[in-house]
Order: C-alpha cells, then sequence, then structure tokens
C-alpha cells in the first residue's frame, strides 16, 4: 500500500476505519447509486484502462475547512476521500456557500 511521507499514522488510521475505500456518500454531487450510496474508489486500485492507481488522501470530513484547519483535526474528524471526490465536493461546498453580508460603504446614505 502506498503511504503519504508525513502524517503515516494518521494516514493508517482514516484507511483502516474507511476499509480503504473513499468514504463520499454523495458530498461531491454524485449520488454513487450503483454502489450503495458510497464511492467505490479503493486506495492502490486502478480507475481503469486509461487512468492511473487511486490514491486516497486523509481529509476533512467537512470540505469547507481550510486545510490549514483540517491539518489540525484527529483522526475521528478526518475521510478517506478520492481526489475527484473531495474536489467535487469543495466546488460544491463553495458555490453553495452563502453570500457574504452587505457592507455599508463609506458613502452610502
Amino acid at each position: 500500500m502506498s503511504e503519504p511521507i508525513v502524517a503515516v499514522d494518521l494516514f493508517r488510521t482514516v484507511m483502516a476505519a474507511a476499509g480503504g475505500r473513499c468514504q463520499c456518500t454523495g458530498q461531491c454531487g454524485q449520488p454513487h447509486a450503483k454502489t450503495d450510496r458510497r464511492c467505490p474508489r479503493e486506495h492502490d486500485s486502478y480507475a481503469g484502462k486509461h487512468g492511473g492507481p487511486i490514491r486516497l488522501m486523509a481529509a476533512a470530513a467537512d470540505p469547507a475547512l481550510t486545510e490549514r484547519e483540517a491539518a489540525a483535526l484527529p483522526a475521528d474528524r478526518l475521510r478517506a476521500w478520492c481526489p475527484g471526490c473531495f474536489t467535487a465536493a469543495q466546488r460544491t461546498v463553495h458555490h453553495h456557500a452563502e453570500p457574504a453580508a452587505e457592507q455599508g460603504g463609506l458613502f452610502d446614505l
């Protein structure tokens, strides 16, 4: 099994809890309907004839968190994600974020 260079123990803990499979259950916008509503990608498996090996990552269960916030999380607040699901989940979160409250301008009356 391929592993990251740093935080190996944390990575192993997350992968063991996930059974080596992406834990996305639709946060990416895909229903994963054919695989019991969970992404079918497994760590170190191949994505298909033209795809390379899948490298799951241990990332925040909440894709809205920044990388800095996620780096401080314990293993029980992390999930195994395939890169495609995690990136799509982040886009979904940021796309649906509420617009910032209107700030009054200096010259607003």
